[in-house]
């Protein structure tokens, strides 16, 4: 196996990477595309919140006469999205009696990072050593190094043979899945699968003619897709049959804008998907004035998916903030009410790659925490004991993951969510379409740490997949 260790930088307020080698270097400037063509937030876009009861009939014939064109309406919650205008005639719309808020859309991203990550290769033997592993996912290459998963009981799931149903799908809303990789294959509903970002499509057009359009040119989402549910060929997931379904609202460079994470959100209820993972956050601190625009925006889109049997799980965030005092600062969707927010847990430190890990359900140093906003917590990885999935072979950020296939290790309260998104999974087999009561069952089934009771670090506690599951 070949190790590569990447140190993780901030690249003009993006996401970047150093580069791939045996050692760490700087960022890689010629292996992703130019930085000017990712996919923020469009400048002459503008998000309309109405507070009458329905979107008025002569709104569009209004954005006409302002200079601009309406671009979508979302008719069920109330928003439209407007190109065209400039600050002062977006002012003089949103000053109407029907508009409840309006703004600039605003840029979203993957958010700090939190510290480094490694890529390892798996050799062609071991890939094929286990072809019956998705049934036995404790035999993947790369289990031993997975705590994660046993801390939360995923390993006494698979020996009773809970392993998800391919019924069930999860949304991932991230930078696009790497559906080929050996852990994804036939795990992703290609048709049902969305990309948001037509800039993205078009690298994607051009540098990998024939591929679906939700290929990750990151890598992000394709962890994250992973550790919900894996083949377990390179490394497991919290299950091993469940359906994904790739929803790209990130681009290459891990940026992205409302809009996008919008237009996701709202089509994954229509589609019928029970479970949606959001790993992403905002690019910059909301301005005060921001701030109703952008919780009721969100509020009334994961409201409507809850209404529609989606269950919304939502990463903390990274900056080590108590967000019961988030003030302008905050960066998440946690206070959107019928999200499950999840906070990170990681060891203090570990004897070698494979263990022994110690202090396995620290706060990790970076997550975000309040007694307020945490519904649960989940491992997120710690320092050097990170979580460990599946590398995109087609990403432009990590380019040796193109060179066979890979696996990450990296830590963030991004790598925690889908760790709770993998059992809200399989809790959806167990209750149906119940979002209320999937969120509750995370709570209470879970491990209770820190004080007794719904706590800052941990809310109820850090799940456990075999106690949900009665084991």
């Amino acid at each position: 196996m070949k190790l590569v260790k990447f140190a993780s930088l901030v690249l003009a307020g993006t996401v970047g990477l150093a580069a791939c080698s045996d050692q760490t270097t700087g960022p890689v400037a010629s292996a992703v595309p130019s930085l000017t063509e990712s996919e923020s937030a469009a400048d002459a876009r503008h998000i309309f919140v109405f507070s009458s009861s329905t979107i008025p009939g002569d709104f569009a014939a209004r954005v006409a006469a302002a200079g601009g064109t309406v671009e979508k309406a979302f008719d069920a919650i109330r928003i439209v999205s407007v190109q065209g205008l400039t600050a002062e005639a977006a002012a003089a719309l949103g000053a109407t009696a029907d508009v409840a808020h309006w703004n600039a859309d605003v840029a979203m991203t993957l958010g700090e990072p939190a510290g480094d990550m490694e890529a390892e290769a798996m050799g062609e033997a071991a890939l094929n050593e286990e072809a019956a592993s998705a049934s036995n996912p404790a035999t993947a290459s790369f289990y031993p190094r997975q705590w994660h998963l046993r801390q939360i009981g995923a390993d006494r799931a698979w020996r009773a043979g809970r392993l998800g149903s391919p019924a069930v799908k999860v949304g991932i809303l991230d930078t696009g899945l790497d559906y080929r990789h050996p852990d994804l294959a036939g795990r992703v509903d290609l048709a049902l699968s969305r990309s948001f970002m037509p800039g993205d499509d078009a690298v994607v057009r051009r540098q990998f003619p024939g591929a679906h359009l939700i290929a990750d040119l990151h890598y992000h989402g394709t962890h994250v897709g992973a550790t919900v549910s894996s083949n377990a060929q390179a490394a497991a997931g919290v299950t091993s049959q469940v359906t994904l379904v790739g929803l790209k609202v990130l681009d290459r460079n891990g940026n992205g804008n409302s809009f996008a994470t919008l237009n996701a959100i709202v089509y994954a209820a229509d589609a019928g998907l029970d479970v949606i993972n959001m790993s992403l956050g905002i690019a910059v601190p909301l301005k005060r004035s921001q701030y109703a625009w952008f919780n009721e925006m969100i509020n009334r889109a994961t409201t409507y998916a809850h209404g529609k049997g989606v269950t919304v799980i939502v990463a903390a965030g990274n900056e080590n903030m108590n967000l019961d005092e988030l003030g302008n600062g905050f960066k998440a969707y946690c206070t959107a009410s019928t999200v499950a927010c999840i906070s990170a847990t990681g060891p203090s430190s570990q004897s070698g790659v494979n263990g022994p890990w110690a202090n396995i359900d620290n706060k990790a140093s970076y997550s975000n925490f309040g007694r307020a906003y945490i519904t649960v917590a989940a491992p997120g990885g710690n320092g050097s004991s990170r979580v460990t999935a599946a590398c995109s072979s087609f990403s432009l950020a990590v380019p040796v993951c193109r060179t066979g296939v890979y696996v990450l290790g990296i830590n963030g309260t991004s790598m925690a969510a889908p760790h709770a998104a993998g059992l809200a999974a399989l809790m959806v087999e167990r209750y149906g379409r119940k979002p209320g009561q999937v969120k509750e069952a995370l709570g209470k089934f879970s491990d209770d740490l820190g004080p007794e009771g719904n706590d800052p670090v941990y809310g109820k506690g850090r799940i456990n997949v075999a106690r949900a599951l009665g084991l």
